[in-house]
């Protein structure tokens, strides 16, 4: 059962749910809390010609990455980030969130910007029990064109839905999270050993 705008409105009163800093209530729509894009950037260097074969070892993978150029850029919330058609970029959002153990987030796009060829997360729009930290962001330019990203707007929506129970694994106790208290862009950890 995903949580109404008023259900959010008292989950954030209680402080089961926890957004930082909390949200004003003209951001909370039916089923949705609204959160606003960062100003950190990581990009990936285009002139990078490996291959990442996901099918070997940690290690084999983990060597690839570390040859990878990559730059992480902050920008002020006057200036734009330039996102060109077919780029990938890692994004943060200006929230901080805290999900309680018995309930599980959702990360969604804007229609507004998936229609103007916007995508805001390739695969990972779950926010496990237990998790805390910034929302990376994975965007996509999957348009033709370029599209001007300011720091402070509007980028995404959460929704939370309630478990039928408490986990008893939540993401801050797992062995090996490897994003958990994320404050920062950080690009991705397949090289970590979680056993």
């Amino acid at each position: 059962m995903r949580l109404s705008d008023q259900d959010i409105e008292l989950w954030i009163k209680d402080k089961k749910l926890i957004i930082e800093p909390v949200p004003d209530k003209s951001l909370i729509h039916g089923v949705t809390v609204d959160v606003r894009l960062g100003n950190e950037f990581y990009t990936f260097c285009n002139n990078f010609n490996e291959s990442i074969d996901l099918s070997k070892s940690r290690d084999e993978i983990s060597k690839v990455l570390k040859r990878m150029v990559h730059q992480k850029e902050v920008i002020s919330n006057t200036n734009v980030f330039l996102l060109k058609p077919n780029m990938f970029v890692l994004a943060i959002t200006v929230e901080k969130i805290t999900i309680p153990n018995n309930l599980v987030g959702w990360l969604d796009g804007r229609s507004s910007l998936a229609r103007l060829g916007l995508m805001i997360h390739a695969t990972s729009h779950r926010i496990d029990p237990g998790w805390e930290g910034n929302i990376v962001l994975e965007f996509f330019n999957s348009s033709n064109i370029t599209l001007s990203l300011r720091p402070g707007m509007l980028i995404a929506a959460l929704s939370f839905e309630i478990l039928s129970s408490v986990a008893i694994r939540p993401y801050n106790v797992r062995k090996g999270a490897k994003y958990c208290k994320q404050e920062k862009v950080i690009i991705s950890r397949i090289d970590q050993d979680l056993i």
